[in-house]
């Protein structure tokens, strides 16, 4: 049983040492405290602009398609079609994708390509290099067979 106990263990331990598992985790975490800055955002800077044309809580915005709608919360009466929450969650929501493709997807990009284009640059001057040197070979082999061609003709 123990050596099974040990077994599982070593099992679990590799699981968590793999690198897709750390890397999950870490997403994870930088994700959450990602959207706590995101909703920050949408609730001390887009609210307010929001706000100023009407309320602060975009929650507050909704269409009556049965009467009456009177009260809020559990004691609201008649249908509502509470289209303000879902404007908070799409401005949310495309104000997340934005700050993650401006700030991270945009900028890793370009360092990605900047490093793939060194790496083109580094294996064209290798290429050249290697053709340069085998043309300087080749001309030392004609060089050389040339000079026994003429050398066997004197003789």
């Amino acid at each position: 049983m123990s050596e099974q106990k040990a077994s599982v263990l070593q099992g679990f331990k590799a699981f968590l040492m793999r690198g897709n598992v750390v890397d999950l985790a870490v997403a994870v975490v930088i994700g959450a405290a990602f959207s706590n800055i995101v909703n920050s955002i949408v609730k001390g800077i887009i609210n307010p602009v929001v706000g100023a044309v009407g309320t602060k809580n975009l929650d507050s915005y909704y269409s009556c398609i049965k009467d009456p709608c009177t009260g809020t919360g559990d004691s609201a009466t008649g249908v509502r079609i509470l289209w303000g929450s879902v404007l908070g969650a799409t401005l949310t929501f495309v104000i997340t994708a934005a700050v993650v493709y401006f700030l991270m997807v945009l900028p890793m990009a370009k360092y990605l390509a900047k490093v793939e284009a060194r790496r083109k640059a580094k294996e064209g001057t290798r290429e050249i290099i290697e053709v340069t040197e085998l043309e300087v070979l080749k001309e030392i082999r004609d060089a050389l067979v040339a000079q026994r061609g003429t050398g066997h003709s004197e003789r």
